[in-house]
């Protein structure tokens, strides 16, 4: 189990960040030979990329929707997304092929959406939490006391308000 932070904690990260929402709808519950082979899909993309430290993936966060699962992730940019998303060599695009296949033979059994979201300025707050969402996709570092609230925070933007290694507070 993961340790609890004390204290109220946020993030810090500087340069590009992406947050990429992605899931699917279960349509037809009743034919998981539509949507079971999306969900063993996905786990072999998340592993792809968590053991590529160059992939730009920085963290996800696993959801489950009332009309099924959807995912929480974070990028460092835009073009290692897209880089990722369009690699004939890597997990996603042959998967994405087998979905649009299936999909032709069943329509409307599954759906899949997703959001791109280029972040300028993020704010958290994570109080007596374990490590999640942003803070553990990059650093998780205690909110100093100028950053008290989240006005603040989000006046810093990128620096998730934190006070910047080795500047004072």
């Amino acid at each position: 189990m993961a340790s609890i932070n004390p204290g109220r904690m946020t993030h810090r990260w500087d340069g590009e960040l992406v947050v990429f929402h992605i899931g699917m709808t279960i349509n037809k519950w009743w034919r998981p030979d539509q949507w079971m082979p999306l969900m063993s899909d996905m786990p072999k993309m998340l592993r792809e990329l968590s053991t590529d430290p160059d992939s730009g993936l920085l963290g996800f966060t696993m959801l489950l929707g009332a009309r099924g699962p959807y995912l929480v992730q974070y990028w460092s940019s835009l073009d290692k997304l897209y880089t990722y998303a369009s690699a004939p060599t890597q997990e996603h695009r042959p998967a994405w092929t087998r979905f649009n296949k299936r999909a032709r033979t069943v329509p409307g059994a599954v759906g899949i959406w997703h959001e791109t979201h280029v972040v300028e300025r993020a704010e958290t707050i994570y109080v007596a939490t374990p490590p999640m969402g942003l803070p553990r996709a990059t650093e998780t570092v205690p909110i100093a006391s100028r950053h008290d609230r989240a006005r603040a925070r989000v006046a810093d933007g990128r620096t998730g308000a934190a006070t910047p290694a080795g500047a004072a507070d």
